[in-house]
């Protein structure tokens, strides 16, 4: 079993709201990790970074994403998520989108939250712009597909991912139509 598609991006890039609706489109469940990783623990993020420090976190976080690797739906990833080596191998043989969102875009939407703990600091601007430059790399580096965010409707964005979701399951319909029979079998 594997997820239909596994969503990564920055704290704000809609990976829980486009999550949501692009499970509703394909009629699978959403797993998120973030909500995972509280209801195991019992506590939430903010509780769990506060106690653990980052690393501890993003440890706890690593084995979350393994068993959530494991459904059939869609699966929503923490923002910092890949960050850690072993969850960006976890990622390898998956189809993964990267909801790519503007710094503006980003400080935008996270700006009404408290439930961000990397971002409840004085100048969350500047943390935003030090999580995009550390992160950016690592989303591209794990990801198939792009979509950029920025002023788009999230039904736009929905639509752009399963047009990708159906190209990769016509390519891979295409492979096996056109696999070359084993010599050995002649």
């Amino acid at each position: 079993m594997s997820p239909r598609a596994v969503l990564v991006g920055l704290p704000g890039s809609g990976k829980t709201t486009i999550g949501k609706r692009l499970a509703n489109a394909l009629n699978v469940q959403l797993v998120d990790t973030d909500h995972l990783l509280e209801a195991k623990l019992g506590k939430t993020c903010s509780q769990i970074m506060a106690e653990l420090g980052e690393p501890g976190f993003r440890e706890k976080e690593a084995d979350v994403v393994a068993e959530a690797l494991h459904s059939d739906g869609i699966v929503s990833l923490g923002g910092g998520a890949v960050v850690t080596e072993r969850t960006r191998q976890l990622l390898a043989d998956h189809t993964v989108v990267y909801l790519n969102v503007s710094i503006d875009e980003g400080v935008r939407r996270t700006s009404r939250s408290n439930a961000r703990p990397l971002l409840n600091v004085p100048d969350p601007r500047s943390k935003y712009e030090e999580l995009f430059a550390q992160r950016s790399a690592f989303y591209e580096e794990v990801s198939n597909f792009m979509v950029r965010c920025d002023g788009k409707e999230p039904r736009r964005v929905v639509t752009d991912i399963l047009m990708f979701i159906e190209e990769i399951r016509l390519e891979r319909l295409d492979e096996r139509d056109h696999v070359q029979p084993d010599p050995a079998f002649r």
